[in-house]
């Protein structure tokens, strides 16, 4: 929960706002400005207060415990111009929310935590549990100073700074016998102490397979999970998961141990457990619920390698177990997300294309999208980048890279999945591999607010390039649009080496609309070079047109008003006008 808190009444019109934009975010604490302070730190995740810096500062500073637990607090001035964030830049999230508040109220937002200031990812960011020497370590990263990455196994991880070798894959030893660098960062889920200069990333690599009887205690269940994890020297914090059967699904010992852990219970179906090759099979759980394991079985059934076979509870009062636990290193997955960029402007960039691309460790696209967007890619992404005509490679590279356990965005013009690279991407992958899809902003419909609202009724994209797709094939779609009154808008109109197939589609259009119907124009939408135009479907000159060109042609109902291109709804209120 985010707490508001404001003093005056143009603090209280802002604070409104954010209110209005989270309704189940956030919650208005009113009273008097210390009270309000008090209650919102003690109650709520994060903070954000419509008061000067100052007196923030003051009011805070009696509160703080610690900044592992601490809510983020975030500052706004009365003129809503700037959002700074003032205490939990990381482990309380005001340095995101700083930026939230930023883009809901259009002040700036402002992240003085060093880490962030220079687009290097903090160590307690990256979304892992981390222990050891994190100030130490992070002062080595902004200062270059060479940083030793030891990992038991490939785990994706955002890009990090050159200074940071790449990750050794090796047991990582309980303590090194000798370092050749003087800071170091372990990625493990085995228990290690770390010692001065040291930090520990803990990744979410351990799911726990559970069965218990009906009744079982979740305090029983909870120590033979603990002591399961203690004996094999696993860190508890690398726990994703607990797993067990559909039947035990509701189970009270293992929804509470679960609960415990702060880690949810993932279930599966008995036949599905039934198929799980395991080296401990047993006739009770298959007589009890149908499969011959749940534990191993359930710990195994998103593949990995088993650490700990199944094991039982021991009872204090010398009566049968009624748990038993197996836990598994899952396999680390690889994620691939296909990030449409928009028709180009900075504008028209979503925000959640900018997270994953900072999010990303391998950025793979087309030279010229690279370009567009270098500047906000983290020091030390790795850049795959190729010409025109390489798609196909694209796609199999940014696949193959994800398959290695790398975070890999995977970028288009406009959105990644029209006439773009999300189709070879997904054709090549398969489900050993996490794919994230982030839309952006098409051509077409950058194109439509600048001519107006063309599409406004029933519309439809043709690309007339025949470089994949037989000519055949694209004239019978362009017919049946022409036969359908639908609005077109033609993608790769023109090029040097094929400059006769718009006159054609535009004839096939012609069969079916007047010569006056409307016809727009747009070059480089959103571009700085950009140009449009509004003329008709006999008047247009096809030589005017080439690749960087969207042409919309109108259906039957589309006019021209005011300049502008419009095809109507079909309200009746509209027609009633008339």
């Amino acid at each position: 929960m985010i707490g508001l808190i404001s003093a005056t009444a143009a603090g209280a019109a802002a604070r409104d706002r954010l209110a209005a934009a989270w309704p189940t975010r956030a919650r208005v604490y009113d009273g008097s400005v210390g009270d309000a302070v008090r209650r919102a730190f003690a109650e709520c995740d994060q903070v954000v207060c419509f008061l000067a810096t100052g007196a923030v500062v003051r009011l805070v500073a009696p509160l703080l415990s610690d900044k592992a637990s601490d809510p983020g607090v975030v500052c706004v001035d009365e003129g809503g111009r700037f959002a700074v964030s003032l205490v939990g830049g990381h482990g309380g999230g005001a340095n995101e929310l700083a930026r939230e508040v930023g883009e809901l109220l259009g002040a700036e937002p402002v992240v003085t935590t060093a880490t962030d200031a220079v687009g290097i990812p903090g160590l307690d960011t990256l979304g892992f549990p981390v222990e050891g020497d994190v100030a130490g370590v992070s002062r080595a990263m902004l200062d270059g100073e060479p940083i030793a990455l030891e990992a038991d196994f490939q785990w994706p991880l955002p890009a990090l700074p050159s200074n940071i070798g790449s990750p050794a894959l090796e047991a990582v030893p309980s303590r090194p016998a000798q370092r050749d660098e003087r800071y170091r960062i372990f990625l493990t889920d085995r228990v290690l102490e770390p010692a001065d200069h040291e930090v520990v990333l803990r990744p979410p690599s351990l799911v726990v397979g559970v069965g218990a009887s009906k009744g079982a205690p979740v305090d029983e269940v909870l120590g033979l999970v603990q002591d399961a994890l203690r004996d094999a020297g696993l860190s508890a914090k690398s726990v994703a998961e607990f797993a067990t059967v559909d039947a035990k699904a509701g189970e009270p010992g293992i929804v509470g141990a679960a609960e415990r852990f702060g880690v949810p219970v993932v279930t599966y179906g008995a036949e599905e457990l039934a198929g799980v090759e395991v080296p401990n099979p047993s006739e009770a759980p298959l007589a009890a619920v149908g499969t011959p394991s749940v534990a191993e079985a359930a710990a195994l059934a998103g593949g990995g390698e088993l650490l700990v076979p199944k094991r039982k509870s021991v009872r204090a009062d010398g009566q049968p177990a009624m748990a038993t636990c197996a836990v598994v290193r899952r396999v680390a997955r690889g994620r691939l997300a296909v990030v449409g960029l928009g028709p180009g402007a900075r504008d028209l960039l979503t925000p959640r294309a900018k997270a994953e691309l900072r999010r990303a460790s391998v950025l793979v696209g087309l030279d010229q999208y690279v370009d567009q967007i270098r500047d906000l890619l983290r020091p030390g992404t790795r850049v795959l980048e190729s010409g025109l005509g390489a798609e196909e490679e694209r796609a199999r590279t940014a696949v193959a890279e994800a398959r290695r356990g790398q975070a890999v965005a995977l970028i288009g013009s406009g959105d990644a999945g029209v006439y773009a690279m999300a189709s070879p991407a997904l054709a090549e992958a398969s489900d050993d591999i996490d794919v994230v899809g982030v839309p952006g902003v098409t051509a077409a419909l950058a194109a439509a607010a600048i001519l107006g609202a063309p599409l406004g009724h029933d519309h439809v994209s043709i690309s007339l390039s025949d470089l994949h797709t037989p000519w055949e094939v694209i004239e019978r779609r362009v017919r049946a649009a022409a036969e359908a009154d639908i609005v077109v808008t033609f993608y790769n109109p023109r090029s040097r080496g094929r400059d006769w197939q718009l006159p054609k589609a535009l004839a096939i259009l012609g069969e079916h609309r007047e010569p006056t119907t409307p016809v727009g124009v747009v070059r480089n939408a959103s571009r700085p070079d950009e140009s449009s135009r509004l003329t008709s479907l006999s008047g247009l000159d096809p030589a005017t047109v080439d690749m960087m060109t969207v042409v919309t042609v109108g259906n039957t109902a589309t006019r021209e008003i005011a300049g502008r291109m419009v095809t109507p709804r079909g309200y009746r209120w509209q027609e009633e006008a008339k």
